[in-house]
């Protein structure tokens, strides 16, 4: 079993609990927006925007970002750690992961809540 400080949860059990809460919460999404652009057929700008111009989408989607960032760590947590042996460049990569995943988040909360 590789233990190691990188990983999220504190757990095995833990991060397969956040991968799988986090799967739900992004098929959850992606089902809502499917369903809103197959019932929209005259969709344009007005109506996009003003379905994210809510609050409550604001927060399923910023949830959704989220989950995101939470199931892609997980995931390549789990592909570094068993593929990538030597512990320097298994570093290295999950440090880049992180920094790639943590640039991601921010520029989806600034496009999501700015003006």
């Amino acid at each position: 079993m590789v233990t190691n400080i990188t990983n999220l949860g504190r757990s095995g059990l833990s991060d397969w609990l956040l991968q799988r809460v986090s799967a739900v919460v992004l098929a959850l999404y992606t089902l809502f927006i499917v369903g809103f652009l197959l019932l929209s057929p005259g969709l344009d700008f007005a109506a996009w925007s003003g379905l994210f111009s809510q609050t409550w989408m604001r927060i399923f989607s910023l949830l959704a970002f989220i989950s995101l960032a939470a199931h892609a760590w997980v995931g390549l947590w789990t592909v570094t750690t068993d593929y990538l042996k030597p512990t320097g460049i298994r570093v290295a990569a999950q440090l880049i992961i992180i920094l790639a995943i943590f640039v991601f988040l921010v520029w989806g909360i600034i496009v999501l809540w700015g003006a």
